[in-house]
């Protein structure tokens, strides 16, 4: 089969190699999924260029879609030449999704409503399931105030439709540009805040005076300093990224005596049930049209360094998807 992999860290066009890997066969309770797309997140990136490697050759993309076109023992032979979507494909295992097959095990393998095409399913295992599991941890939504950061990044525009369509949040989001604002207003945003000129907890006073409820933060090493400043007494803040890995100092006396609680969460490690929900929500607001995809740019097997460079540069408006067939 064709795969991209890579032997070492480094930038994409320095390690990242595509080429000819045998085809893999499904073990026990695994599926093979013939790939058509492959979705790369920054997570991705980020493995690529510092993540110590696991082995000695690593096919990246953990998001993908396809169909089933083996299974192993004990899967039955009627989930051959299912539709399909693919969630942690490269977690903790070294072949991913940027290759024509994949075999991983069967539940990791589900079944993709009609009408969904391969290209938005390719953003379901990373961005959508981080957003709708970051939404889900609040309780009710309906008429509360809620921040959400990066609004119109791949996860931040799932969590703006989360949030404000289907749980009646109105949505604050934070964004670089004022086409991006246009893209998180289009999700459901009330209001956008560009971080880049604007003095985000002035803006933020200015909305919500009382402060917000909730927080949804995908940079913690920058949000963290402006908590003391934005938060109702006993809001929630959840958190699933930073863009440093060091230290990052919060105010924490005032987070001790307005009650704040602090969520963290690493979305490939979630509990089976959660990721049930996660996938159940998915696919049925996906399968009933209630859930818009914005696919920013696809790429060739073969042009995945422009792919990589692409969501490492960090200006395309929505995925970044690999095109397998």
């Amino acid at each position: 089969m064709r795969a991209a992999w890579y032997e070492r860290n480094g930038k994409a066009r320095e390690v990242l190699v595509v080429g000819e890997l045998p085809t893999p066969e499904p073990a026990p309770g695994e599926v093979r999924v013939r790939l058509a797309t492959s979705g790369v997140n920054p997570s991705d990136v980020k493995s690529r260029l510092a993540r110590p490697l696991s082995d000695p050759r690593i096919v990246p993309h953990s998001d993908g879609a396809g169909i089933i076109d083996r299974v192993g023992a004990g899967v039955p032979e009627s989930r051959i030449g299912e539709r399909v979507w693919v969630y942690n494909g490269q977690w903790r295992r070294p072949l991913g999704t940027a290759a024509e097959y994949i075999a991983l095990p069967a539940a990791q393998a589900v079944p993709l409503p009609a009408g969904v095409d391969e290209a938005a399913a390719a953003c379901f295992g990373i961005p959508a399931l981080t957003a709708f599991h970051a939404v889900s941890l609040f309780d009710d939504l309906a008429g509360k105030t809620l921040l959400i950061t990066g609004a119109s990044s791949a996860v931040g525009h799932y969590a703006t439709q989360f949030a404000a369509r289907e749980r009646g949040a109105r949505v604050i989001g934070t964004v670089g540009s004022e086409r991006k604002a246009a893209h998180a207003r289009v999700a459901g945003a009330a209001e956008t805040i560009d971080y880049k000129r604007e003095d985000v907890a002035g803006r933020l006073q200015a909305l919500a005076p009382g402060g917000v409820d909730g927080v949804v933060d995908m940079d913690f090493s920058s949000t963290a300093a402006l908590l003391d400043r934005i938060l109702k007494p006993r809001a929630q803040v959840v958190c699933y990224g930073s863009n440093t890995v060091d230290p990052v100092a919060v105010p924490f006396r005032p987070l001790l005596m307005n009650a704040i609680t602090l969520r963290f969460f690493l979305v490939y490690d979630l509990l089976p049930d959660e990721f049930a929900r996660g996938i159940a929500a998915i696919n049925a607001m996906a399968g009933g049209g209630r859930l818009d995809h914005t696919v920013g740019a696809r790429f060739p097997l073969d042009r995945i360094v422009e792919a990589h460079e692409a969501v490492e540069a960090g200006r395309t408006l929505g995925n970044v998807v690999i095109d397998l067939n």
